[in-house]
């Protein structure tokens, strides 16, 4: 299998940084959909794949996600370009039987299952699927501003009232303001960090 070329491998790990500061520069909601359809094809566990996405454009919709920002991430959400609302479906199983079909039962077994199983199992792969999301994003050049420091409840009120999704991620998208980088933070070396038994 071929490798990625040092070019490639740069724009989507080595020089790419976690922006705070945006140019006024649009986002085609057609590379929006693009970042979801290269996220979507990654593993997810018997591919249940329950993220579920809002990207968050117009003046109103940032208004209505403003009131679940703390003070130090409103400027970053509100003159990005986009902000995703990235969340995990708790009723992913209710598709397994079309995502799984060599599974023609798993869904039904799914909803047999303790709650807190299928949340782990849930939110795990939606994790895996938020990576995928910041990779395919940078992949089509676009900058990212991922932030954990928001209300969740404030946010599915806002956005998933009435439905079985929740949120867990925010991440600004955009193209980031470089001159208001700060330095790159150290990373732990691979002895520190790493096993090879």
């Amino acid at each position: 299998m071929p490798t990625l070329d040092d070019a490639t491998l740069r724009q989507l790990f080595l020089d790419a940084r976690t922006h705070i500061a945006w140019q006024s520069r649009p986002v085609d909601d057609a590379v929006l959909r693009r970042v979801y359809e290269l996220a979507r094809m990654g593993p997810t566990a018997m591919n249940i794949q329950p993220l579920r996405l809002v990207f968050v454009k117009s003046a109103a919709a940032k208004e209505r996600l403003r009131p679940a920002l703390p003070a130090g991430n409103v400027e970053k959400a509100m003159t990005a370009a986009a902000t995703a609302i990235v969340a995990w479906d708790s009723e992913f199983f209710g598709k397994l039987n079309r995502l799984a079909p060599h599974r023609p039962d798993a869904g039904a077994r799914m909803a047999e299952m303790p709650a807190d199983k299928r949340e782990r199992m849930g939110v795990q792969s939606a994790t895996l699927q938020a990576g995928y999301l910041i990779l395919a994003a940078r992949s089509l050049g676009l900058d990212c501003g991922p932030m954990g420091g928001f209300d969740a409840p404030t946010v599915d009120a806002a956005f998933f009232a009435g439905t079985t999704w929740r949120s867990m991620l925010l991440v600004n998208l955009g193209y980031g303001d470089a001159a208001k980088l700060n330095p790159r933070a150290p990373r732990l070396e691979a002895d520190e960090a790493c096993r090879i038994e």
